[in-house]
């Protein structure tokens, strides 16, 4: 179901799925291209969460995906502003999901336990924008990377932020990704496709794990 959510600067689009009862795994994207890749393998997953019976909401945060907040105004603080709000707004317990660099974004939320896929620091984001770019002029209000024009002060806001490492958390790794993780999966990483993709198999593995975490972390 197509919904929408209010925050301090305004309001966004949000998908919901699965039942009106029980705790509510809320999906947060990385931002800009990675956005892209990941967007039709997250709707999997959260199908495949309500065929467990486990809700879900993926929200569009300010700036990004259908926003009507041009990409360049966004901040940092908007993105946790619009997350803190979507879940005090929910009269269930929620659980915090997100892929890459969407970790760096429910640090101020109230949440019932957190479940993070992959998460990247935001300098490591910074330096991968850099690298598509060629060349970032931080002397320069915004930058064009791929098609997103972002401002060089969000940039700076990236560089400083780190995943939230509130518990109850649990890590979920990919492949070879040397990091520490609570689980690792052997799958290919869909954000490092040229183009934008699916798995279907690593989506019904992602729901079990993440479906035993949302009912452990309330108890339910």
């Amino acid at each position: 179901m197509i919904d929408r959510y209010d925050w301090p600067g305004g309001h966004e689009a949000l998908w919901r799925f699965g039942p009106d009862a029980g705790p509510v795994v809320l999906l947060l994207l990385p931002p800009f291209e990675e956005a892209n890749r990941t967007r039709t393998f997250a709707v999997g997953l959260l199908r495949a969460l309500a065929v467990r019976n486990i809700a879900s909401m993926l929200p569009d945060l300010p700036g990004q995906c259908e926003s009507l907040l041009a990409t360049e105004a966004a901040t940092l603080a908007d993105w946790r502003a619009a997350v803190t709000a979507l879940v005090a707004a929910t009269d269930r317990p929620v659980i915090g999901a997100s892929i890459r660099a969407g970790a760096l974004l429910d640090c101020d939320a109230d949440l019932a336990g957190r479940w993070h896929l992959s998460p990247q620091p935001g300098t490591a984001l910074v330096r991968e924008l850099g690298r598509i770019a060629g060349r970032i002029d931080r002397s320069t209000a915004t930058v064009d990377v791929a098609g997103n024009r972002i401002a060089t002060t969000l940039l700076d806001e990236l560089d400083a932020a780190t995943p939230c490492d509130i518990h109850p958390r649990r890590i979920v790794r990919l492949g070879t990704d040397p990091a520490d993780a609570d689980l690792r999966i052997d799958a290919a990483p869909l954000w490092r496709r040229a183009e934008p993709g699916d798995d279907p198999v690593l989506a019904d593995r992602l729901a079990d794990d993440l479906a035993a975490w949302s009912r452990a972390c309330v108890g339910w």
